[in-house]
C-alpha cells in the first residue's frame, strides 16, 4: 500500500546519504525503521492507554497478592 509522509529536510538528507552510502534505497530503510519502531509505538501508546483507563477506574487491577492466589503461586 502506497504511503507517502513529509521528513524534516534534515532528515531527508542523513536518509538520503545513508541510502548513498550503503546502495540501498530510501524505501528499504523507511521500511526498517517502521519494522522496528511499530512494536514500540505499540507497547508505549498500549500501556498509556490502559494507565488512562486504570486511572479512570475503568480498568480493573489487582496485587501481587490476588494474582499468585489465582496462579496458585504461594510462597
Amino acid at each position: 500500500m502506497p504511503t507517502s509522509i513529509r521528513l524534516a529536510a534534515d532528515t531527508e538528507r542523513r536518509l538520503d546519504d545513508l541510502a548513498s552510502a550503503t546502495g540501498r534505497t530510501k524505501a528499504f530503510y523507511l521500511r526498517q525503521i517502521i519494522e522496528r519502531g511499530l512494536d514500540e509505538l505499540e507497547d508505549y501508546y498500549l500501556a498509556a492507554e490502559t494507565l488512562d483507563r486504570v486511572r479512570r477506574g475503568e480498568e480493573a487491577t489487582l496485587s501481587l497478592d490476588e494474582v499468585e492466589r489465582a496462579l496458585a503461586l504461594g510462597h
